[in-house]
């Protein structure tokens, strides 16, 4: 398959897609995680139709050119959230599954670091063939494993000075 191209708009429908999804199951949920980078937008969006808190844990597994390059999985050692407690049952979000493995330990590593969550559910917009993991919640299943490129990636090999350049 061809890489797959995602304009602001398809990647917005694609987020209520999602919105729409989680609400229609009937499961109850008091919290959002999102794993940044990739599931910021997703998270913060969900956040503002569900009215819910949203708690931010960062990650870091791509990098290179463009970040295409997987290397070892960093997961930070704080997150950041609003409320003075995290809640019981957690919405974990990202923007896609591609081998799994991000999901999956991060999905572990808060059911071992945070004894309040009773209940985690996870949630992506995208989930590949060649991911080891399965999200209670996708969007869209790519079974030909599609390279993605979202449309906020440009600003990957952009820097200050190159958008200043442009703007005058």
């Amino acid at each position: 398959m061809a890489d797959l191209y995602v304009s602001w708009s398809d990647y917005h429908k694609t987020i209520e897609r999602l919105a729409a999804q989680v609400h229609t199951s009937g499961w109850g949920f008091n919290q959002i995680v999102c794993i940044a980078r990739g599931g910021l937008r997703v998270g913060d969006t969900l956040s503002r139709i569900f009215d819910l808190p949203l708690a931010i844990i960062s990650t870091q597994s791509y990098g290179g050119e463009g970040g295409t390059e997987r290397g070892e999985l960093k997961i930070a050692e704080h997150m950041t959230m609003t409320t003075p407690s995290l809640g019981d049952r957690v919405l974990l979000v990202d923007d896609l599954v591609d081998s799994g493995v991000t999901l999956e330990i991060v999905r572990r590593h808060l059911l071992e670091h945070y004894a309040v969550i009773k209940d985690l559910r996870t949630a992506v917009l995208w989930r590949k063939a060649s991911s080891r993991f399965t999200p209670d919640y996708q969007v869209e299943f790519l079974a030909e494993n599609p390279w993605i490129h979202q449309p906020f990636e440009p600003y990957d090999l952009m820097s200050a000075k190159d958008l200043c350049s442009r703007s005058s």
